[in-house]
């Protein structure tokens, strides 16, 4: 017999591996550190394994140069080499694949087992974040997951962009849209209430890691 609490653990399990990879695949914005392979089909002389994303965010191509990749997801960049080959190529059938992703930084705050920040590679996603934090606690409250976006001086402000998610949906029905792809700096928390104070939950932890980071750099 298969319990209530067997049948989460099942679906996160099954989330976990099979439904990752296409949810990043599609939202993931590339940056600098990401290394993409590309080819063009039927042109064995555009066939690029190993290009990484330079720190200006522009990749360099045969034929069309310098190219803009950072902050586009790979369709889109595909779109565009796409659109720079077609003046040279007749229907140019470009693909885009990520060889190696890059290490993005994020932090877990809140009702998880583990608080801190936290280096994602592979799959920058919630789930991913999660499971590096040890996974929630009985108190989160997991309708409402918050996903923050910007850095310390928009926290500061409180111009930046929160990101409600219903992690409840997520592990109970696979509604891979809550899975959200994480970018550098962005900040998960779980509460106990589906509340958030931003200057009591948030900017403690923050104010202590770069004041530890920049200890370990001096």
């Amino acid at each position: 017999m298969v319990t209530k609490t067997g049948r989460l653990v099942l679906t996160v399990l099954i989330v976990c591996i099979f439904g990752m990879l296409p949810a990043a695949a599609q939202h993931y914005r590339l940056a600098s550190g990401d290394v993409l392979e590309i080819s063009v089909w039927g042109h064995e002389d555009l066939q690029i394994k190993e290009i990484a994303v330079r720190p200006d965010g522009k990749i360099a191509f045969p034929l069309v140069g310098e190219l803009p990749a950072g902050g586009l997801s790979p369709a889109e960049l595909s779109q565009t080499i796409t659109d720079s080959l077609s003046n040279y190529i007749n229907n140019p059938v470009v693909t885009v694949n990520i060889f190696k992703y890059r290490t993005t930084r994020v932090y877990v705050l809140g009702e998880v087992a583990k608080p801190g920040m936290y280096e994602l590679e592979k799959q920058h996603n919630l789930l991913d974040a999660i499971g590096m934090a040890g996974s929630y606690t009985k108190y989160a409250a997991k309708k409402k997951v918050y996903v923050i976006r910007g850095d310390k001086e928009d926290i500061n402000t409180n111009t930046n962009t929160k990101v409600k998610v219903n992690l409840l949906n997520l592990l109970e029905k696979g509604d891979m849209s809550q899975n959200v792809v994480l970018n550098d700096g962005d900040i998960v928390f779980l509460s106990k209430s589906g509340k958030i104070d931003l200057a009591r939950d948030i900017l403690p932890w923050i104010s202590a890691t770069y004041q530890v980071t920049e200890i370990q750099n001096n």
